[in-house]
């Protein structure tokens, strides 16, 4: 392990676009961290975005192959690329907009292909870079840029989706809990196949103050405050639930070395 963040990012970067408080920040330093305590051979880890907040995370800032994509698309030009290129560790970071809204086909059906990639969703449950609008994700009752009186429809469960989709690895994560997010990437890299984390990643600008919580550190802790085991979760009722959200895994096939992987996989 370097251990030395810095030998990751390019040396041109002083500083990240994240709003003060965002939990993109956080995801960013355990994902490193997690590459990092792996040893992954760099030449062969290619990064892949679409657009919005989280599509910056490895795109300026990671010192590495980097493909930041149009919008929605982050899946499937990873697809590319892996077809390509079986060899390559890919790792698709990106939001919940990009990827379950505008790209909801392309992860549903990698899913179901069980390509040999890890999708991190940084959900951060609204479109946080393009002005705040609801997204398939917005918390029933929510207030956004268009649903100003509360949204009225159901959210996705993307881990829910994603499992009988037929991912390998599934888990859902906050960044209010780096270990157990950095134990999860890592396996997830490890699966051979496809494996998603959804990582909750607060918004303080575009959600937040939307809702009623005052500054980060009060969406800091409302997120923290709702998470929930899976075993917790099975002593509340349906509508004790519901104001919670229910972290762990989802899904888990015995994961495997890297070694291997190459274009007889």
């Amino acid at each position: 392990m370097s251990r030395d963040m810095n030998a990751y990012l390019r040396e041109e970067i002083q500083r990240t676009p994240f709003c003060p408080g965002c939990g993109h920040g956080i995801l960013m330093g355990v994902l490193l961290r997690a590459i990092d305590e792996m040893a992954l051979p760099m030449e062969r880890v290619l990064f892949v975005s679409g657009i919005g907040c989280a599509a910056w995370i490895p795109s300026p800032h990671f010192k590495a192959d980097t493909l930041h994509t149009i919008h929605g698309r982050a899946v499937a030009f990873a697809t590319g690329a892996k077809l390509y290129n079986p060899e390559l560790i890919t790792l698709v970071v990106s939001g919940d907009g990009d990827l379950s809204s505008i790209g909801g086909n392309h992860l549903i059906h990698a899913a179901r292909r069980d390509l040999d990639m890890t999708v991190l969703c940084a959900n951060n449950m609204i479109y946080g870079m393009t002005g705040g609008q609801v997204a398939s994700t917005t918390p029933e009752g929510a207030e956004t840029t268009t649903t100003p009186g509360g949204n009225p429809e159901r959210p996705f469960d993307l881990c829910r989706l994603v499992a009988a989709a037929g991912a390998r690895y599934v888990a859902r994560y906050g960044v209010v809990q780096p270990l157990l997010l950095k134990r999860a990437i890592q396996k997830g890299i490890r699966t051979r196949g496809f494996a998603f984390i959804e990582v909750l990643s607060p918004c303080p600008t575009q959600f937040g103050r939307r809702n009623r919580l005052r500054d980060p550190a009060e969406t800091m802790k409302s997120l923290k405050a709702r998470l929930i085991s899976q075993r917790q979760a099975k002593s509340l009722t349906e509508s004790e639930r519901a104001s919670r959200i229910v972290y762990g895994e989802f899904a888990s096939e015995d994961s495997d070395d890297l070694e291997g992987r190459g274009r007889d996989a």
